[in-house]
């Protein structure tokens, strides 16, 4: 019985491995691709099943694909599709399905975003608590002598305050460090000169803890609200905030990338050096947590709990605008979170025989 001829597709056949071009007409005879020029010789046939066709991208041209290597090329995308749906195959790509129905793009770009809010909202703190678990020792230590190099080079200088002064700032340290669960091995307290910072404090994610000669100053004699702070700096790195904040970032960093593409150096600089620890900004979750953990230590050290709180009151008045001041830029002292000390440290005043 003759074959069926089913449909015709006109283009140029090339055969394999050769740069010769044939204008040549694709025919479906049955379930079977052959391509005839323009006599009616055959040049290539194969079951349709057989023949890898490239998608349709816009009105990039289709290829059809043999077996032995031959390849059929057209441009008539449109003809393409109806003589692919005749053969019974797929006439179209992914691509091609998107381009040819805009809406269905505004449907998938909302649920990239609903996708990416998910990963955001519930993914992402759980990929940050993994990565705390399993990350070794020697990363935050890098991490940390990173930024502190950083610092050093671009904004602090050697402090001048006395030795004397040192020491008894040390030893007050010690003993409030003594009193945290990782013991006061796990810290290292270090004396700068601010400069542009002003008067600030900071704790690393290795346990390195830094303390401006402003901030000292500004405490006008009163050990009870520097150690207070440096108490609250425990509480970070006890808490790991800095740790946390740089896999956020880095995680956040990834799923814009993901999305956007390459975003260049800032995934590197936030792995390699910490990104000058994002600022060394926390959340107010973590702020409230290290205000607690100063609380603690304080009272565990039969020292002032309130005394943080006391140094927050000194501060906002002499500076008058909270968010011209490094300090309270990276430890906003609001109302709220003021009332919030106030209110924990009568609650473990009262659990107190």
């Amino acid at each position: 019985m003759a074959s069926e001829d089913t449909g015709r597709l006109a283009g140029a056949w090339h055969p394999p491995r050769s740069s010769l071009s044939v204008e040549a007409l694709l025919v479906c005879e049955g379930r079977r691709f052959v391509v005839r020029d323009a006599a009616g010789a055959r040049l290539a046939e194969a079951g349709v099943a057989s023949v890898e066709v490239s998608a349709r991208v816009g009105s990039v041209p289709r290829r059809f694909t043999f077996a032995d290597g031959s390849l059929f090329e057209t441009v008539d995308n449109d003809t393409a599709d109806l003589f692919l749906r005749s053969a019974g195959a797929r006439p179209g790509g992914f691509v091609h399905w998107l381009e040819q129905f805009r809406p269905r793009l505004v449907v998938i770009v909302l649920a990239v975003i609903v996708l990416a809010a998910g990963v955001y909202r519930f993914a992402l703190p759980a990929l940050v608590e993994v990565a705390i678990v399993v990350t070794p020792p020697v990363v935050p230590q890098l991490m940390s002598q990173g930024t502190m190099s950083t610092l050093d080079r671009a904004i602090f200088s050697e402090s001048t305050l006395d030795p004397t002064r040192q020491a008894e700032i040390r030893a007050g340290f010690g003993e409030i460090a003594a009193r945290s669960e990782a013991g006061p091995e796990a810290f290292a307290l270090n004396f700068r000169h601010g400069g542009i910072t002003g008067p600030n404090a900071f704790a690393l994610p290795d346990g390195t803890i830094v303390i401006t000669d402003e901030l000292i100053e500004l405490a006008g004699g009163d050990d009870d609200m520097i150690l207070g702070v440096l108490a609250h700096e425990i509480g970070h790195v006890e808490h790991e905030h800095s740790l946390r904040q740089l896999y956020r970032a880095a995680g956040l960093a990834g799923l814009v990338m993901l999305i956007a593409g390459d975003i260049g150096s800032a995934m590197e600089d936030i792995l390699a050096q910490g990104g000058g620890l994002l600022a060394l900004s926390y959340s107010r979750d973590a702020e409230r947590e290290a205000d607690r953990h100063s609380v603690d230590l304080m009272l565990a050290a039969g020292r002032d709990p309130l005394a943080i709180d006391r140094f927050f009151a000194r501060i906002e008045p002499i500076i008058g605008n909270e968010r011209t001041t490094s300090l309270l830029a990276t430890h906003p002292a609001t109302a709220e979170r003021r009332q919030a000390i106030a209110d924990y440290v009568a609650e473990r005043t009262a659990e107190r025989p």
